[in-house]
């Protein structure tokens, strides 16, 4: 092989020229010759047994052309790279093959250079800290929660009140006709859960066991069954069994049983400091991803279109996958959404260029720092991965090669380093009283929630109850590209 061209265009692009000899495209030819000979039939011959000059007289001589330039386009563009010592981006773009009259081969080719950027200043970057407070109310608030998760259930011989769990038999009619799907029998339902039309919870309160009752309600305007939108309903209603939760008493015997201290007093000492620490992790990164922020800001030169355009496919894979843990797929989400891949791949694509600049600014700072890792630093990070992975070390190192993990590692003392030298402002007066919440990072493309299904009986158009909700997939946390959140769908009642 031989490069013959080589310059660089506006687009910092490498515009290259590689020739083929004739023996080496020849050699090539044959080799997909005798891995296709099995598959041509040719007269006279048995299959296998034609020579290569008889299916070329036949077919054409160009017959096995394609298979192998197929073969020879990757070494001959990877030659013409390394030839020139190129530091490139993407895959190259073929823009001309031509079978020269003494059988060379002469290729045309382009591919992106990896950009030359500069970046500003990068110790004492001013961002904003937030203000870490963790309230009474807050603790307070765990406590409640804790209680609740601790409640008993009983039946109760009184009147139904709100958060009281019925049990109900009910026929839904319009006109005085019975609509399908309005009717259930030993139906539970949970008064101030908002699952049915409103109005009717707040009628079921008051009623007590074994009462009949006739509820009207209208359907909502924008209901999901067309022939009921907006009709006026009655619906006839039987309460069989009123239950209620009963939550422990906030005291001792309570932190007793749900923590390993002896009184509440320490019990809440605990998860105040429990949240001082979470709250704490949440302003670091909240710091750190502002000060990222500014750096990727200060990046000037051009990138290359194909290294966001990467990056916009690894975040809808992340995303994809996400979706996946939920038994979903992509495509069906996003027409369920009233949106499409192209137009998801566009809302992704500010968050994906900005992720680009910063990994290039911190590969800036770390080539001007001269950072190195040591072999024990790189094992432990192999190690760290296997267990996030929860696969053993030496599949990782068979998947990840050694080059990788020492750029993992530079980048994250450049991001140490930034952050190490970064200078915490105070927020603005009218945010120093709200409390840190979780840590931003790169804009990400906003998912809508995924509608639950609807019943045809009295359910209302809202979100399912906390309890219905699928938990949120944690995020697995790397340096240079953050995981996208699960999307939040309610789950469909039936």
């Amino acid at each position: 092989m031989n490069v013959t061209g080589f310059e660089k265009n506006e687009k910092n692009e490498a515009v290259l020229t590689v020739v083929i000899d004739a023996p080496s495209f020849d050699k090539a030819i044959d080799n997909v010759y005798k891995k296709m000979r099995g598959q041509i039939a040719v007269p006279g011959f048995r299959r296998g047994k034609a020579p290569r000059k008889i299916i070329e007289n036949l077919y054409g001589a160009s017959t096995f052309y394609n298979d192998a330039l197929d073969d020879l386009l990757p070494d001959a563009c990877a030659f013409a790279i390394k030839e020139h010592e190129l530091a490139t981006v993407g895959y190259p773009n073929i823009s001309g093959v031509n079978v020269n009259d003494d059988k060379s081969v002469t290729i045309d080719f382009t591919i992106a250079l990896y950009p030359e950027i500069e970046i500003g200043e990068y110790k004492g970057l001013h961002a904003v800290k937030p203000v870490v407070d963790v309230p009474d109310s807050a603790v307070d608030s765990e406590v409640e929660a804790t209680r609740l998760r601790n409640a008993t259930v009983e039946v109760v011989e009184r009147p139904a009140i709100n958060g009281d769990t019925v049990t109900i038999d009910y026929t839904g009619s319009v006109d005085g006709v019975n609509f399908d799907g309005g009717t259930a029998e030993g139906y539970e339902l949970t008064l101030g859960s908002n699952s049915f039309i409103p109005g009717f919870e707040v009628q079921v309160q008051g009623m007590q066991k074994g009462e009949e009752r006739d509820i009207n309600v209208t359907f909502p305007e924008q209901y999901h069954a067309d022939d009921l939108a907006g009709k006026e309903a009655v619906f006839k209603v039987k309460v069989h069994e009123i239950k209620s939760k009963v939550l422990p008493e906030a005291d001792d015997e309570f932190a007793k049983d749900v923590s390993e201290f002896d009184t509440l007093d320490e019990y809440k000492a605990d998860i105040k400091a429990r949240l001082i620490k979470e709250r704490e992790a949440d302003a670091d990164n909240f710091f750190e991803n502002a000060l990222l922020e500014k750096l990727a800001e200060s990046v000037t030169g051009a990138i290359p279109d194909v290294m966001i355009e990467e990056q916009v496919e690894n975040q809808v894979n992340n995303f994809r996958n996400q979706l996946q843990q939920y038994g979903m797929e992509l495509g069906s989400y996003l027409q369920m959404m009233g949106s499409s891949e192209a137009a998801f791949k566009a809302e992704a694509r500010p968050a994906a260029e900005k992720q680009v600049r910063t990994s290039l600014a911190l590969s800036k700072i770390a080539e001007i720092e001269a950072f190195t890792s040591t072999d024990e630093e790189v094992d432990a990070l192999y190690q760290e991965l296997a267990d996030q992975y929860g696969v053993v070390v030496e599949m990782i190192k068979g998947s990840m090669p050694k080059e990788d993990m020492e750029r993992e590692l530079k980048l994250r003392a450049a991001v140490k380093m930034i952050r190490e030298n970064g200078i915490a402002d105070d927020p603005p007066p009218e945010e120093e009283a709200e409390p840190v919440a979780e840590a931003v990072t790169e804009e990400k493309p906003k998912a809508k929630k995924a509608p639950a299904k609807k019943k045809t009986e009295p359910a209302a158009d809202a979100d399912a109850t906390a309890e219905e909700k699928p938990k949120k997939a944690p995020a697995k946390k790397t340096t240079a590209a953050k995981k996208e959140k699960a999307p939040a769908a309610e789950e469909t009642k039936e």
